[in-house]
């Protein structure tokens, strides 16, 4: 396996700062979305990338991609999303096996009241305290840590 490359003080400081600022960050975008509109973040990042599509609506297994999830937890996150009104899933007319989730009128609306007061908490908690400089240099590493994993099937 051969000599385990330490990470040093610089690369434990991005390590950990980014580890647990990403937690708390994704925390506090949670409890705002939830105060507010009654909704978690991964229920938002789910109606995000929906009303991102052309017709609102997606195979169940491109969005748990899209999204960084697995098709059963994401199987049931929608489950919930369903009963609510906020999305529904029907079968793909191409694909007997697949199906699709959908954005409902609710959905969209809940999505259209939500966004500005999430727009506003990326903005306060993140954006604005980097230089565009560091946003820059920010997007174009974990790009290419997505692009990396991605490659991997993870």
């Amino acid at each position: 396996m051969g000599e385990v490359r330490w990470l040093t003080d610089a690369e434990m400081l991005a390590w950990r700062s980014y580890i647990v600022a990403t937690m708390r960050l994704r925390q506090r975008l949670h409890r705002e979305l939830s105060e507010a509109h009654a909704v978690s973040l991964t229920d938002y990042e789910v109606l995000v990338v929906l009303d991102s599509q052309p017709d609102k609506r997606l195979r169940m297994s491109e969005l748990a991609t899209m999204l960084g999830s697995t098709k059963s937890r994401l199987s049931h996150q929608v489950g919930r999303m369903e009963e609510t009104g906020i999305v529904c899933r029907v079968p793909d007319p191409e694909d007997k096996r697949g199906v699709i989730a959908e954005l409902t009128p609710d959905g969209l609306d809940l999505l259209a009241r939500a966004a500005p007061a999430h727009v506003e908490g990326v903005r306060r908690h993140l954006i604005d305290l980097l230089t565009p400089e560091e946003q820059a240099v920010i997007g174009q590493g974990f790009s290419r840590v997505l692009e990396h994993l991605n490659q991997l099937g993870e």
